[in-house]
């Protein structure tokens, strides 16, 4: 073999050995790293948004004056107070097998205004790649066959694999329809970690 044909397989080996260390590292990496993200359930919740404003606007008000005190000592009328958040369902995440773990608490919200939300409290699971948040009809899916064939809805990517966080819904869901909620990685079709979902009464 001369030295030009060890070049170029030199040359070859290196091109092709770049792209599968970088996908190894974009799967592996997670396992390694954790993630925590910290946010406050809504302060705009309970409000009644006016017209010419947006959720956003309402809750970087409401942030602001929060850092704001200011004593009262009469008691609020009834009817000045807001309208409370409901408590649909709560469940407990629970691990999916040996490897893949998870604990915390998830709580399904609807707010005044009829959207959802869910509040995920001291969420710790197994880091991985691309995991996402399913709402599923399924009340315990063991596995992707469970998740898939019984439906489910997709709230986006997790935000971090430990801390507290909140996932809205899209205004036109039912949300009182979903049995569980799914950590799961999206490029393996694997179950990271499950909450079942109980009524509240």
């Amino acid at each position: 073999m001369n030295l030009l044909s060890k070049k170029t397989i030199a040359v070859a080996a290196v091109i092709v050995a770049i792209p599968i260390l970088a996908l190894a590292w974009w799967l592996l990496s997670p396992l390694l790293s954790s993630t925590t993200v910290e946010e406050e359930f809504p302060f705009s919740a309970n409000a009644q948004i006016p017209d010419d404003m947006t959720q956003a606007d309402a809750e970087s008000v409401m942030a602001g004056m929060s850092k704001i005190v200011t004593d009262m000592t009469e008691p609020m009328p009834e009817q000045m107070e807001m309208p409370e958040s409901t408590v649909l369902a709560t469940g407990m995440f629970r691990d999916a097998d040996s490897f893949h773990k998870g604990s915390g608490s998830v709580t399904l919200y609807r707010l005044p205004d009829g959207r959802g939300i869910l509040r995920f409290e001291n969420l710790s699971v197994t880091n991985g790649p691309d995991l996402h948040v399913l709402a599923a009809l399924h009340p315990n899916p063991m596995g992707r066959s469970d998740v898939r064939e019984s439906g489910y809805l997709d709230l986006g990517q997790l935000k971090g694999n430990r801390g507290n966080q909140n996932y809205e819904f899209p205004a036109d869901v039912d949300i009182e329809s979903f049995g569980s909620v799914v950590i799961y990685c999206l490029p393996f079709q694997v179950v990271f970690s499950v909450a079942t979902l109980e009524e509240q009464s």
